[in-house]
């Protein structure tokens, strides 16, 4: 259910005025608000618009969006998506209507996007010990008694540090926590071992700023992930939920939070939290998957649960950059007005899809065309045939990387498939 304060954020936002702040929109559509522009029902390709223009399926964004409540559903998961995959209220909107537990963020920042816009309940999957965001924290809980904040400890001394800085605070409700579990040796954050987690415990249990609520991590960062390994470090972190619970460490809570789920080994997930045995209050078992909304055409394609598991169904990339062919100095080299400004290249290159025609709009498959390298704001391309390309064609390319496409973009067309532009997705990085 949206509530209100993030309703009247979504009316805002379709108020925002268009301008030179927002790359690739139509020039002579200064002046107007983003609702009269997308009421207007442009097409992407002869609507004014400018290239490079970063577009986003309407059809696939409802595609998946369905697909991951279905298996939620089918699952018993709860789901807090992770936001900073996207940081667009408007697609947090459609998360929360399809029954989302509430949003993931990564850092304080983030929350602070998601409380503008009333999100209340949030998975903060980081540890938090800067005083000025303990202190924006302490305030946020004690103003909003119906907001729930859950974020990661993983050492003594970041237990202090937040102890102390929700002290000075003047905190009136402790900040929930759970212990976050490392994915192993080499990987990224997280408490190496269970002993460590135990303690870890103790010592929140000897504060009054911070409640322990459960456990987490990320299974994203086993080294070299197989099925087999990510599914023994899964059983690891649920077997620590249940020895915390033993030892007494969640008494007089009414739930008890296990969290895990990245956008690439969900599937085991979803298996192990499955096997969750009966403890001393319901267990929150909960998902912060989140490339799926956009999904892509590289990294995470590759990667998605659904190959492994293709009877539950197969997401769709929903993200397309359209630039264009301005340079085409030999006939096995073009160039495209696209760069690293505009494209994801953290973990691939972009791909080349499809070509439309500059002269007469057709559209062909991009047979023989592939980005090889990016500068700043050209993207090289090399070409089997001099016939492939010309100057003036559109290239649509697939992106890899959720996280590092939304954060290139302000404000992302939604094109249904026919290229009508049907609303503007606004971003905050």
């Amino acid at each position: 259910m949206v509530g209100e304060r993030l309703a009247q954020g979504l009316r805002e936002l379709a108020d925002e005025t268009v301008d030179h702040r927002f790359k690739g929109l139509p020039p002579d559509a200064d002046g107007l608000t983003l609702g009269e522009l997308a009421a207007e029902r442009r097409n992407l390709f002869d609507g004014g618009f400018t290239t490079p223009v970063l577009a986003l399926s309407a059809e696939s964004v409802e595609h998946n969006l369905a697909l991951m409540e279905t298996y939620a559903t089918r699952h018993g998961l709860a789901f807090a998506p992770h936001g900073k995959t996207c940081m667009a209220p408007q697609l947090f909107a459609r998360q929360l209507e399809r029954g989302a537990w509430g949003i993931t963020a990564a850092v304080p920042h983030q929350v602070r996007v998601y409380r503008s816009y009333g999100i209340q309940r949030i998975f903060l999957a980081n540890e938090v010990v800067d005083a000025a965001a303990l202190r924006w924290l302490a305030a946020e809980l004690a103003a909003d008694p119906g907001f729930r904040l859950v974020c990661y400890v993983d050492s003594l001394r970041g237990i202090e540090l937040m102890d102390r800085a929700l002290r000075e605070a003047g905190a009136t409700r402790p900040v929930d926590v759970v212990v976050e579990l490392g994915a192993g040796e080499g990987a990224r954050t997280g408490v190496r071992t269970e002993t460590e987690c135990l303690e870890l415990a103790s010592a929140i249990a000897g504060v009054d700023t911070l409640r322990l609520v459960g456990v987490a991590g990320y299974e994203g960062e086993v080294p070299e992930p197989t099925t087999e390994r990510v599914t023994a470090w899964v059983r690891r972190l649920v077997a620590l939920a249940v020895a915390l619970d033993r030892a007494g460490r969640f008494a007089d809570l009414d739930q008890i939070v296990v969290s895990a789920g990245g956008s690439a080994w969900f599937d085991a997930v979803a298996e192990v939290f499955a096997e969750i045995p009966e403890l001393s209050a319901p267990v929150l078992k909960l998902l912060r998957s989140g490339a799926y909304v956009s999904h892509d055409s590289g990294h995470y394609r590759r990667l998605t649960p659904f190959n492994r598991v293709p009877e539950e169904g197969a997401l769709e990339p929903a993200f397309r950059l359209w630039s264009q062919v301005v340079s085409r100095p030999t006939p096995e080299q073009a160039f495209l007005n696209a760069g690293k400004r505009d494209a994801a290249h953290d973990l691939d290159l972009p791909q080349a899809q499809v070509v439309r025609s500059g002269r007469d709009g057709t559209e062909r498959p991009a047979h023989g065309i592939t980005v090889t390298g990016l500068s700043d704001q050209h993207a090289w391309v090399a070409t089997e045939r001099s016939g492939d390309l010309e100057v003036g064609d559109w290239v649509g390319l697939g992106l890899s990387h959720p996280c590092t496409s939304f954060d290139k973009w302000q404000l992302i067309p939604l094109v249904e498939r026919d290229g009508t532009v049907t609303d503007f997705i606004r971003t905050f990085f």
